[in-house]
C-alpha cells in the first residue's frame, strides 16, 4: 500500500498543493513541545479530500469517465469529487444531506456538479445512490472506503514527513478512517518510531470503539459539531489497516473542539473547521499527552459562517490563557 502512496503522490503532482506546514511559538510555549501542523484546510477545495478524489477518479477507464461518477458526502469529499470532475471533464453528481453546511454546499455547486438532496431522517443516501448507479451508470466514488481513495490521502503524511522526519507522534482527525488509514501506513513507513493517534469526537467514537473492541462499531448519526465527522462506521477497508498501522484512537470534547478552531483562528491566523481542528483539540484538552515533536493534521478549512459565529460568540471566555 505504501508504494500506491508514492504513484498517489506522482499523479497528484501539478494538480494539488503542497500544503505548508505552520507553527506557533505561543502555543509551544503553553504546552512545553514543538508541534508542527500540516495545513490541509490550504488544499484545493479546503481539505485533504481533493486528494483521495483526484487518485481515485484519475484511475477510471475511459468508459466509466464518459459515463459520469457519483459520490454521497456531507461536503469535502462532495467538493473534492466535483472539482475533480470539472478538471478532467467528467459529470458528477452529489447526493448531500439536506442539512449539509451551506458553505459546502454551494462550493460543490459552483464547482458544477448535479446536487441530490436527501433528508437524514427518512432517507438513506446509499439506496439514493445505488438507484441512480443502475439508472446512469455512474461510477461510485467512495468517501474514505476505497483503496485509492485511501493512498490519495495518505500523501498527506507522506509529504509531512519527508519535510518533518523525526516526528514523534503524529495526531490526525478520524471520520471513516481514510486519512487516519493512509496517512499511518505513509508514517509507519518513513518513521517507524512514531506514533500515530486518530482523533475523534467524544460524540463521533464510532472508531475508538471499533479499535477497542477489535470489531466495527457502528453508532447513530452525531451531533458533533464537527461535522466531517458524523460518518457512522469506519469502513471494512479501512478498520484493518487502522488496526494494523495505528497506534491509538483517543476522543476529545466539544468544548475543546471549539476552543480549537478559535485558537487557530485568533492566534495562528488561519481558519479551521472543527473537524480539522481535532488535533489541537486533543492537545489542549489533554486527552494527548504533549511530549517530544509533534504532527498535526489540519484535515480542513471549510466552516460554515453560522458555525464560526457561534463559536466565536464565547470568544472571551478563558481564549487569554493561550
Amino acid at each position: 500500500m505504501f508504494q500506491q502512496i508514492i504513484k498517489a503522490s506522482e499523479r497528484l503532482s501539478g494538480f494539488s498543493h503542497k500544503t505548508p506546514i505552520l507553527t506557533s511559538s505561543t502555543l509551544n510555549n503553553f504546552i512545553g513541545t514543538e508541534v508542527f501542523f500540516k495545513c490541509e484546510n490550504f488544499q484545493r477545495i479546503g481539505a485533504f479530500k481533493f486528494r483521495g478524489a483526484f487518485n481515485c477518479i484519475s484511475q477510471l477507464s475511459k468508459k466509466e469517465k464518459t459515463q459520469g461518477v457519483i459520490a454521497f458526502s456531507s461536503g469535502n469529499h462532495a467538493q473534492a469529487v466535483a472539482l475533480v470532475g470539472k478538471l478532467l471533464g467528467i459529470k458528477t453528481t452529489i447526493v448531500m444531506p439536506n442539512n449539509s453546511p451551506k458553505v459546502k454546499l454551494d462550493a460543490t455547486k459552483g464547482y458544477g456538479a448535479n446536487i441530490v438532496l436527501y433528508d437524514t431522517e427518512t432517507e438513506n443516501r446509499e439506496v439514493i445512490t445505488q438507484k441512480l448507479q443502475d439508472k446512469f451508470g455512474y461510477s461510485l466514488i467512495a468517501p474514505f472506503d476505497d483503496k485509492y481513495v485511501i493512498a490519495g490521502q495518505g500523501t498527506v503524511a507522506y509529504e509531512f514527513l519527508n519535510k518533518v522526519p523525526d516526528l514523534d507522534t503524529l495526531l490526525v482527525p478520524c471520520g471513516g478512517g481514510g486519512l487516519l488509514s493512509g496517512s499511518a501506513i505513509a508514517t509507519k513507513h518513513l518513521n517507524p518510531n512514531c506514533q500515530v493517534i486518530g482523533i475523534e469526537p467524544e460524540l463521533a467514537d464510532d472508531a475508538k470503539q471499533s479499535f477497542k473492541s477489535g470489531k466495527i462499531v457502528t453508532i447513530p448519526v452525531s451531533k458533533t459539531i464537527a461535522d466531517g465527522t458524523r460518518t457512522t462506521s469506519l469502513g471494512r477497508l479501512t478498520f484493518p489497516l487502522i488496526q494494523q498501522y495505528v497506534d491509538n484512537i483517543t476522543t476529545t470534547s466539544e468544548k475543546a473542539i471549539i476552543d480549537a478552531v478559535k485558537f487557530h483562528l485568533l492566534r495562528m491566523k488561519i481558519v479551521v473547521e472543527p473537524s480539522g481542528a481535532l488535533g489541537l483539540a486533543a492537545l489542549l484538552s489533554k486527552a494527548v499527552k504533549a511530549q517530544g515533536k509533534i504532527g498535526v493534521i489540519i484535515s480542513g478549512g471549510n466552516i460554515d459562517p453560522s458555525t464560526l459565529i457561534e463559536v466565536l460568540k464565547n470568544n472571551q471566555q478563558k481564549t487569554n490563557k493561550y
